[in-house]
């Protein structure tokens, strides 16, 4: 651990973190390209990256099954056509959401300090040289895997952040609290998926089970992205339920907030005044 309480890892060769760089590799190709375009081949990422070929294939199966990428027998890799996209947007602000069940904590898989790279710091307004915290940990609801979630923090925002704070569960928390940053806005994309089997292991689940994806872009109350998020929820286990308002208020009163779980967020990371726009509702399913 560095003197900052940030951990690096110079060789950059730990598994969840080798497999999150092969994904945003594959993704920034994706995003580069038209719907249609052939990627190049296995075997030539395999030696442009660095990495085996299960790695590499683990990524691509994650992608293909996200419907990004589609797979031609004999002619090779493409990506897919666009997906159609519906939005759904609250009129208001306010946000009425019930507690999740169960008890939430978290696992660290990783926690280093890494370049950016070009993607993300696309997404965070960031040169791909400049440094961020990426920190892989396992959410857990009564000790049970729920999700695994890949964070990308701004290193500049959070000196010193420890991994302690991280476990804790209420990250938007510590940020408010001791590197006083105070996030505002979160725009979050979720897509039907399924796991691979590296996920399936640590999510306690068969492989190719179905899961959400969860994307989310966190910004603070000046409008600067503080963070990139994607997270992975077990299907079996979490589902979300929209709230639309179809018609005029029957009282002119708004009721007040309920602080709650956001789809994706796992509680307490918006509390305490922190809010963020949305209408959807997350509710964890109980196994039967």
């Amino acid at each position: 651990m560095n003197a900052d309480g940030t951990v690096e890892n110079p060789d950059a060769s730990g598994a969840v973190l080798k497999r999150e760089r092969v994904r945003d590799h594959i993704l920034e190709l994706i995003e580069s390209q038209r719907p249609g375009d052939a990627i190049p081949s296995e075997r030539t990422l395999c030696a442009r990256l660095g990495v085996s070929r299960p790695t590499l294939r683990a990524a691509v199966d994650e992608l293909v099954a996200s419907g990004l990428l589609v797979r031609e027998h004999g002619r090779g890799m493409f990506v897919a056509p666009e997906k159609i996209t519906q939005e759904l947007v609250a009129r208001e602000q306010a946000l009425s959401v019930p507690q999740a069940a169960g008890a939430w904590s978290s696992r660290l898989l990783e926690f280093t300090t890494i370049q950016a790279g070009a993607r993300v710091g696309r997404k965070l307004r960031l040169s791909p040289a400049a440094k961020i915290v990426y920190v892989a940990r396992l959410r857990l609801v009564d000790g049970a895997p729920m999700a695994i979630e890949h964070l990308h923090i701004r290193a500049d925002l959070v000196p010193g952040l420890s991994a302690q704070e991280l476990e804790s569960g209420d990250l938007y928390a510590h940020l408010r609290e001791h590197h006083d940053v105070h996030v505002r806005e979160a725009v979050q994309a979720i897509e039907p998926t399924v796991v691979t089997r590296a996920e399936a292991d640590l999510l306690d689940v068969p492989e190719l089970s179905p899961a959400l994806l969860f994307e989310r872009l966190t910004s603070d109350t000046s409008g600067r992205p503080v963070e990139y998020v994607h997270s992975l929820y077990r299907g079996d286990r979490y589902r979300i339920v929209s709230r639309l308002t179809l018609g005029p208020a029957a009282t002119a009163t708004a009721a007040a907030p309920v602080a709650g779980h956001h789809p994706g967020i796992p509680p307490g990371d918006f509390a305490h005044g922190d809010t963020v726009a949305s209408s959807t509702r997350g509710d964890v399913q109980q196994a039967p």
